[in-house]
């Protein structure tokens, strides 16, 4: 008989492409891995998989396993939403993405008082660029994204906007723009800059706000992550452009300024993103709940869930 928990160590093989890629993900060891394909290879009688130097590669048999392994994996996923009571919630984990602003600034809080609610749930945070998160929500490592700023759009994915995010110039406490109410885009031209790392879609929206108006600042840093960007501002080694919530308690001690911009749109928005037609697990349904306090339009999110697993219900009866 199939094992369901072999099933899914064979769904992560065949996702992760290696034994070694899909052992670190499932916290086993490449062995046990190995040991448990070879098991169902063998009740399956047949190869599932090609070995070589470069990873595995699924054979006919294991592609045609590998189709009725995740339409059972999402019947499970259907089935323990179905009948589940969020509001009493054993256990579990959610699994979170979002862009570096979001997962340093916004979601300790958001999960210091989801787990407060529901004290048994995990909720893990990974933080990583618009694009990869977009990557690991289509593998299936990510239950759900939250991300700040532009988004490509994608058949496969779902997106809701939660709020509008301003964004300001920042300086350190003694610069002369601190006592400025607004300062001009053109100001910024040839300015000492410190900005995210090219390849983030925060870069890309900078540098394409700096080309709209003919601005060229110096780029004196490239940093990965908003902290090191502000702690960078605050030794005064030039300017920066960040969200406002991500230097609240700087600029309460004094330590950083905002300075508003005119004649530039700095606003972004904060989306919570998810795959399309999947149902969410019931420690992701009491999450989006969860926010639906400070986000009410989420409520339409949590409604077309609930028909969702309605219609899947209906599918699986018929």
């Amino acid at each position: 008989m199939l094992s369901l928990y072999k099933l899914e160590i064979f769904n992560t093989v065949a996702e992760a492409g290696s034994f070694s890629a899909a052992a670190e993900r499932l916290l086993l060891t490449q062995p046990a891995v190995s040991q448990h394909i070879q098991d169902l290879e063998a009740v399956a009688g047949t190869q599932l998989f090609r070995r070589g130097r470069r990873g595995v590669q699924l054979t006919p048999a294991g592609e045609l396993l590998l189709d009725y392994t995740r339409r059972i994996l999402l019947l499970v996923s259907e089935a323990e939403s179905a009948v589940m009571d969020i509001e009493h919630l054993a256990g579990g984990q959610i699994r979170i993405g979002a862009t570096p602003g979001v997962g340093g600034y916004v979601m300790p809080n958001w999960a210091q008082t989801f787990q407060q609610r529901y004290p048994q749930v995990t909720t893990s945070l990974w933080t990583g660029i618009t694009p990869d998160i977009t990557e690991r929500l289509l593998r299936h490592s990510l239950d759900i994204g939250i991300v700040e700023g532009e988004w490509v759009e994608s058949w496969q994915l779902e997106k809701m906007v939660l709020q509008e995010i301003d964004h300001f110039v920042m300086v350190k406490g003694d610069h002369p723009w601190t006592a400025r109410q607004v300062i001009p885009i053109q100001a910024l031209d040839r300015q000492p800059l410190i900005t995210r790392s090219i390849g983030s879609q925060t870069r890309a929206w900078l540098d394409s706000i700096m080309a709209q108006h003919g601005v060229s600042p110096n780029i004196v840093a490239e940093f990965d992550n908003p902290e090191a960007i502000k702690q960078a501002v605050s030794a005064g080694m030039g300017i920066a452009i960040l969200p406002d919530y991500t230097v609240r308690h700087e600029r309460q001690l004094g330590v950083l300024a905002a300075v508003p911009v005119q004649d530039a749109d700095l606003q972004r928005t904060m989306k919570l993103v998810w795959e399309r037609d999947r149902t969410f697990k019931p420690v992701v349904r009491a999450f989006v709940n969860h926010l639906t306090g400070m986000f009410p339009q989420l409520l339409n999110v949590c409604q077309d869930q609930a028909k969702l697993r309605e219609n899947s219900s209906t599918r699986v009866e018929s």
